[in-house]
């Protein structure tokens, strides 16, 4: 008798719900939602979700362990971390000072990140806001120097290390977009120097506290002890690994909440208690570029549409913690998921619970896009390859590539023990785990360089050396 009571609790917790606060789903739903986390057992990390209906929680559920170790499951208010979900509420710190007439959009991002080199072309805090800043990702370029991010105890003073080593942008400001965390950071940083308190203290004050989110903060300091957070993990063939970030570092992502903050968050859009009508319709509005045509990314959020729904929304993924925030403005509907597994694809659980809400609404699923073209490989011969070996070095990721021919290929060695496959597309141009790799020759056709290219980082240069 006592082993079925306790198999009852437990599967009560797993799937525990705050029936005391939130207006109950039809069992009928709730069922559906289940069958979206039905992967997440008492054995495996997962997620905790959230929807709102008219301004009020219909639904906050979890799924799952919040830690394996300890047998700790996952409950409605656990303690997640949100990643890039973050970028709204650093982009509404800014927007909260410029209302106050403490700085403007349009300022020079150097008035206050001096750090920043001087590119001779205006580069200002809304390019940032927009991802058009041409910044390159600091992120990427530490990944290219064999550091990536929650491999080292990253700080802003190491960010800002960063940023002032990069001789060049992606691209003149304003004229494209590139994703770039590094915006985010810098971000935060201005909020702090301007407002003359820690950014932690300014957002708590203005946006936390104001909004009751009292499971809400940042990740300023990881070895802070946080009361009530899930731990993250990495799936592998042997099970599961703890994966957690630490590194101090925020603004971008490191925020710490819950389903049910998140919520009230979204309906701040509705019914703002944070800033006012003008500021959130400001928070909504698409980036302009140069030439004055439109983008998709406004203030830290995606607007767009979700099967013939208009969307506003964000999806975040920092160490093995994933996220996604959804709201659907003309249905007044919201769908928040935080999970603590890199395979929790938080994104498209929140579709498949946003579906099963607005069901009847959404015109049919698209079709699958097809994947990009990706150039074939190419022989090249053996002299050709032989031209390449050498020792390359950047000032601007401070790392050197050793290329080396093994076996009739390219391969690119970095220390301590580092090596990576290069497959040629064409003459001067290969492909490998680091993105691509172009050759460059001088006028009288010697190598003299090679150049890294990512998504985020358009051409970052390393220098032949004798």
């Amino acid at each position: 008798m006592k082993n079925t009571f306790f198999a009852c609790a437990v599967a009560v917790l797993l799937v525990a719900s705050n029936r005391d606060a939130y207006t109950q789903a039809p069992p009928n739903v709730e069922a559906s939602v289940d069958q979206v986390f039905a992967k997440w057992s008492t054995s495996t990390p997962g997620c905790a979700v959230g929807v709102a209906v008219d301004g009020k929680p219909v639904l906050t559920k979890a799924y799952g362990m919040a830690d394996l170790e300890h047998d700790v499951r996952n409950l409605p208010d656990t303690i997640f971390e949100a990643g890039s979900v973050s970028k709204q509420f650093t982009a509404a710190a800014i927007l909260l000072l410029a209302k106050d007439g403490k700085l403007s959009l349009d300022d020079p991002a150097r008035k206050y990140i001096p750090e920043l080199p001087d590119y001779g072309t205006p580069l200002t805090i809304r390019h940032m806001l927009h991802h058009q800043s041409g910044l390159r990702d600091w992120g990427s370029v530490e990944a290219i120097a064999g550091w990536p991010r929650t491999t080292r105890e990253y700080t802003h003073d190491h960010v800002l290390d960063i940023v002032s080593r990069q001789e060049a942008l992606n691209f003149k400001p304003g004229t494209q977009y590139s994703y770039s965390n590094t915006g985010f950071n810098l971000a935060a940083i201005i909020v702090s120097r301007v407002s003359g308190m820690p950014f932690a203290d300014f957002t708590a004050q203005r946006i936390f506290t104001p909004l009751g989110m009292r499971h809400t903060s940042w990740r300023d300091d990881h070895t802070r002890i946080v009361k009530g957070r899930s731990v993250a993990y990495s799936a592998s063939g042997d099970g599961f690994h703890t994966e957690m970030p630490f590194e101090n570092v925020y603004g971008n992502g490191g925020l710490l909440t819950t389903v049910g903050d998140l919520l009230k968050w979204n309906e701040n859009f509705d019914r703002p208690v944070v800033g006012d009508a003008a500021l959130v319709a400001q928070e909504q509005e698409p980036g302009k570029f140069a030439d004055g045509h439109e983008g998709s990314y406004a203030f830290g959020l995606m607007v767009g549409n979700f099967r013939g729904l208009r969307k506003v929304d964000h999806s975040g993924s920092t160490a093995g913690y994933r996220a996604h925030l959804s709201r659907f403005p003309d249905e007044h509907t919201s769908v928040a998921v935080l999970c603590n597994v890199s395979s929790g694809n938080a994104t498209g659980s929140a579709n498949a619970v946003a579906e099963i809400y607005l069901a009847g609404k959404l015109k049919p699923a698209p079709p699958p896009i097809e994947p990009d073209f990706t150039p074939p490989a190419v022989l090249l011969p053996a002299a050709t390859l032989n031209e390449y070996a050498g020792n390359y070095w950047s000032d601007e990721a401070e790392v050197m590539f050793t290329i080396v021919v093994d076996k009739d290929q390219l391969a690119l060695k970095r220390r301590p023990a580092t090596t990576i496959a290069l497959t040629a597309t064409g003459k001067d141009a290969f492909r490998g785990s680091i993105g691509t790799v172009i050759f460059i020759r001088d006028a009288a056709g010697k190598l003299k360089e090679l150049s890294v290219r990512q998504d985020r980082v358009f051409d970052l240069r390393f220098q032949r050396r004798p």
